[in-house]
């Protein structure tokens, strides 16, 4: 038995389950349907992470990330991350982290494990490279968790002040028919606007008519109200 399991199931909380399972929409035709949760909060995920990371093998993260239970995939996720960020310069041992997370893409199936792995691991291995990895998962991704991977991968860029692949792949994802796409491509839209407040300004003034209204509600919030009711009233 890996020994990140057996620090993840130690801490299970029946009390939780419920509520968890209704937040993370794990009901028939919702989302996350069919996934099962153990009742851990985040921070206790982080906290059993924090202690045990170093034991873990490749091994140990092919068992948790193919695991049943949502915080045991989340664990795995941010093992992979402590590798990643302790690899230094051992570039096999950062591609070999990259090329787990891309052969797992299909465990990591809601908005919570994409949002807190993919910038934070794909990001920071492309930030100095070629970026087109993440067009194909935006175009051809097996699903709409690669497809979300894509753009908030974004984010680690953006950080740095380079927008042109968020804006590039917003595109690409800006009419998808799912609103956790909307949702992501908004939030990046918006941490564009907190950089760079014209970037963000110049791209929606073609768009933000036509744009799915979740999209630019994210993408305006921190604009002032006045602002805000301008572009959703059309009268910008």
């Amino acid at each position: 038995m890996s020994v990140l399991f057996e620090q993840i199931y130690a801490l299970r909380d029946d009390s939780q389950v419920e509520g968890l399972s209704r937040f993370f929409k794990t009901g028939p035709g919702q989302y996350g349907e069919g996934d099962r949760f153990l009742g851990i909060k985040v921070p206790r995920v982080r906290e059993a992470v924090k202690r045990v990371w170093k034991e873990c093998t490749f091994d140990d993260l092919e068992v948790c990330i193919q695991s049943e239970f949502h915080e045991v995939r989340l664990a795995a996720l941010l093992v992979l991350i402590q590798i990643f960020k302790h690899a230094g310069t051992d570039v096999g041992k950062q591609q070999q982290c990259v090329d787990f997370y891309l052969k797992n893409t299909n465990y990591i199936n809601n908005w919570d494990l994409v949002d807190l792995s993919c910038y934070e691991l794909l990001g920071r291995w492309l930030k100095d490279t070629d970026r087109q990895l993440l067009y194909d998962l935006a175009r051809d991704g097996r699903s709409m968790w690669e497809q979300r991977i894509a753009i908030v991968s974004c984010m680690a860029f953006v950080r740095k002040g380079e927008f042109d692949d968020c804006l590039a792949i917003a595109d690409i994802l800006l009419h998808h028919e799912h609103d956790l796409i909307h949702k992501a491509v908004g939030w990046l839209l918006r941490e564009t606007g907190k950089h760079d407040e014209k970037v963000l300004v110049d791209y929606l003034a073609p768009r933000y008519k036509t744009m799915p209204r979740t999209t630019l509600r994210y993408a305006i919030e921190k604009f002032s109200p006045e602002v805000r009711r301008k572009y959703l009233n059309g009268q910008i």
